[in-house]
Order: C-alpha cells, then sequence, then structure tokens
C-alpha cells in the first residue's frame, strides 16, 4: 500500500496525494507537509509541489488555512439542505408555488399518445421545440435553436462544467438562489458575490471581470428579492463584458408570469446562454427547461445530455406542450396577478410599520420577499411562535447579510396585515435588551 506521496512531476505528485487522500491513508484533518519539506523529501524543485498543491486546491481535494498549512478536508453534506416545516406553521419558508394555481389534470392530456417501448424513440419533441422557438421569439426577441433540459439548474451545471475548470470564478448576484451557490461549491469553483441594488447586479471591477470563467444574473422575479433588471443596468453589463471573455447564462424563471419587459440578448457580443422554465407555471412535476444561446457550449451540453440521461420522458413533453399551449395569455397573467397581489400587499402593509425593503419593491415581482434583520435567529423564532414559518437568510448568501427570505404562495390577502403586525413586532422585539 501506497503510504507517502511519489512522483517528480506535479501532476504526478497530485495524482498521488489524492489518491492517498482518496483511500483515507490521508484521513479527513490530515496536514499535508510542508512544501519545502515534500520538496526536499521527493528531490524536486518546491515550485512543482507547489504547483501539485495547486492542482489539489483547485480540485477541492485539499484546503489552505493560511500559515496553519494544507489540510485534507472534512466530510461534509454535497447537498442543500432543505428546510423542515413544523407541523402547524404556515409555511412561507419552502420556496414553493402556489399549489392553488396549478392545472387541473384531465384524460385529454394523454389523448393521441402511444407510451414508447423503443430505447431509441429518444429525443426532445419536435413539436415542443417549435412551441418554444415560438414562445421565445414573440417573448424575449431570441430566435436562437432551443434545446431542453431537466431544469434551470441542469443547464447551469453542464455550463459550468463545460466552460470552468475547477478554481474558475463564478460571478453571481449575492444573496442568490442557494442550490445554485451549492452546485457551484460542489464543482469546486469560486463564488465571487454581486452587489445588488433596484437595478440589478452592479457591474464590479475589472479584475473580478477579467478573472471570471462565468456569470449567472437573473433577468427578472431575482429569487430571493424579486429584483427585476433596468434597461440602463442591462445595457451596462452588455458594455462591461465586451471587454471579457465571461460565458453569460440568464436565468428567467419567471418569463412567462412576467409583467417587466426583458430587455433581450442581441447586445451581448460575448458567449452567452438564456434560459426558462414551466416549473413555476406547470409545477415541477412538469418541470422542463429551455436553454437557446449563441454559444457551441449548449451543442456540447446536449451531446452529454444523451450520453447520461439521454432524453426527457416523451409523454413529459407531450402533456407539458398540450397544458401550456392551451394557457391562454389571460391565464398566464391571472397567475402572475394573483402572486403579484399578495406580494404588494404584504409589502404596503410592512410599509404602514415603516417597514422598507432595501430595493423598491414596486419594481419587483415574483414569489419572495427579502428582508434584512439585525438578528436573525430571534425574527424567525418570534415568527415561529406566532405560527409562520419563514426562511432564514444565511444559506442565501456569500457575504453572510442577516435577513429572511418570505415566500408569499401559501399566504392569503387576507394574512398580510396580520403578518406584517407580527413581523414588526419581532423586529422591535429583536432590538430590546433583555437584563
Amino acid at each position: 500500500m501506497q503510504l507517502k506521496p511519489k512522483g517528480n512531476s506535479a501532476v504526478n505528485i497530485a495524482a498521488s496525494i489524492e489518491e492517498l487522500v482518496r483511500t483515507e491513508t490521508w484521513p479527513p484533518g490530515y496536514k499535508l507537509p510542508t512544501v519545502r519539506a515534500l520538496a526536499s523529501e521527493l528531490n524536486v524543485n518546491p515550485n512543482t509541489v507547489s504547483a501539485a498543491y495547486k492542482q489539489l486546491r483547485d480540485a477541492g481535494i485539499i484546503q489552505t488555512d493560511g500559515r496553519r498549512g494544507s489540510f485534507v478536508p472534512e466530510k461534509t453534506a454535497a447537498h442543500y439542505p432543505e428546510m423542515a416545516i413544523p407541523a402547524g406553521l404556515v409555511d412561507l419558508a419552502s420556496g414553493n408555488v402556489d399549489r392553488r394555481l396549478l392545472p387541473v389534470l384531465t384524460p385529454e392530456l394523454t389523448e393521441g399518445y402511444t407510451l414508447a417501448t423503443d430505447v431509441g424513440s429518444h429525443g426532445d419533441s419536435s413539436d415542443l421545440v417549435d412551441f418554444a422557438r415560438q414562445w421565445l421569439d414573440a417573448r424575449c426577441g431570441i430566435k436562437h435553436e432551443p434545446y431542453l433540459f431537466f431544469g434551470t439548474l441542469d443547464i447551469i451545471e453542464r455550463a459550468l462544467t463545460q466552460r470552468c475548470m475547477p478554481g474558475a470564478k463564478v460571478l453571481i448576484e449575492d444573496p442568490c438562489w442557494p442550490p445554485a451557490l451549492a452546485l457551484i461549491n460542489h464543482l469546486r469553483l469560486q463564488a465571487v458575490p454581486l452587489v445588488l441594488d433596484s437595478e440589478g447586479a452592479k457591474i464590479p471591477d475589472e479584475n473580478d471581470l477579467a478573472g471570471a470563467s462565468a456569470v449567472i444574473l437573473t433577468a427578472r422575479a431575482h429569487s430571493p428579492t424579486g429584483i427585476c433588471y433596468s434597461a440602463s443596468r442591462w445595457r451596462a453589463w452588455q458594455q462591461a463584458l465586451s471587454r471579457h471573455t465571461a460565458l453569460l447564462i440568464v436565468d428567467d424563471h419567471w418569463g412567462a408570469l412576467s409583467h417587466q419587459t426583458f430587455h433581450g440578448m442581441e447586445g451581448f457580443q460575448n458567449e452567452w446562454i438564456y434560459s426558462t422554465s414551466t416549473s413555476k407555471f406547470l409545477g415541477t412535476d412538469f418541470r422542463i427547461a429551455i436553454a437557446t444561446g449563441n454559444t457551441p457550449i449548449l451543442s456540447a451540453m446536449k451531446i452529454r445530455f444523451t450520453l447520461g440521461p439521454r432524453w426527457i420522458s416523451k409523454l413529459l413533453q407531450h402533456m407539458a406542450l398540450h397544458i401550456w399551449r392551451n394557457f391562454t395569455p389571460s391565464r398566464l397573467n391571472e397567475i402572475a396577478e394573483s402572486y403579484s397581489r399578495r406580494r404588494t400587499c404584504l409589502l404596503e402593509s410592512l410599509c404602514r410599520h415603516n417597514i422598507h425593503l432595501p430595493y423598491h419593491p414596486e419594481t419587483g415581482e415574483g414569489m419572495h420577499i427579502w428582508l434584512p434583520v439585525s438578528n436573525e435567529p430571534h425574527v424567525i423564532q418570534s415568527l415561529a411562535a406566532k405560527g409562520w414559518a419563514v426562511q432564514s437568510g444565511s444559506p442565501f448568501t456569500i457575504r453572510k447579510q442577516s435577513a429572511i427570505r418570505i415566500t408569499i404562495s401559501n399566504l392569503n390577502l387576507s394574512e398580510c396585515e396580520l403578518l406584517a403586525d407580527d413581523i414588526a413586532a419581532a423586529l422591535a422585539s429583536s432590538n430590546r435588551s433583555i437584563y
């Protein structure tokens, strides 16, 4: 059994250490030799060992903690943990859509469909792809070829895997969607936070832009703040990215329900991918994501998809198309208005308590409200005592902002004033000293 690192090149030394870690010959928490000590032992230049350590750090196999040196990292869960909602509380935490607004399943959904038996009969439904192409042209002004995937996170993962080497920088809005942040960390990439204001993510400095491999922006109904990009901020991003080679991934998950203008992709000269999903109006059982763009990465993503999952259920595609095609614009508008009324009502109720969001709520939309607080645990516990379950803001932010996220999907209009009263009381008591 190999007990010590071997090799005379950075690649060989890194591979040797990787085997020691994988077999737990070097267990979690094990402190690696210093660069100079290992270089002396292997009779190589210290720069060679330093390069090997860098490869291992970028791949997440080892971690470096300043002067304490390099260690084998402790094992941690790679997934984003879901919040358990205690029984009896109104669920304003899970982030799910309103079940009451989802379509009703009827026997007509499977009319004319014959179950497939041939594993070769896979691929994207030409009818669904044609419908998506027309939708993208009419709603977003995008004329590029659409591709179908399982979900927004599936698209982001495949794009980052194709584009980014371990250790690469990915610019992402802060706060952000926690599964995307967990994915970036799991892929051993560096998440670089983008500061938000009422117009979207601010343009970072040139060093961050120059060093970025990818940028992820949420065009409308940003989760968790609800921010929609202004036309001027969208143009600023077009100009900023035109000087760099970063891949832009645009998440427009609220696209079918949005009342805000989508400012288009034609102004971006760099490579970009636009994605949207059916899950917000059809539910997660009918979740199909559409990706399009001007980059050859999309073709590579689809080829990789056919080598793994191979295809999305043709029955799922058939039923999703049937429902979407029969959703009139007025029906989609009705769904969007239901969320908008509840969101607006809660914001107005909070304003009556002189509680104001950090972003202009009148330009926002979607299912969520982001409320900075000074004492996050206290506010969450206080609201739970009143019967409300809200989400901690910590998992959403790279910079560890103290906040709560409130999802209005399970909130009724009649409850908005009461919730605002309870939030105001929780905020007031969180600032009160107890002796």
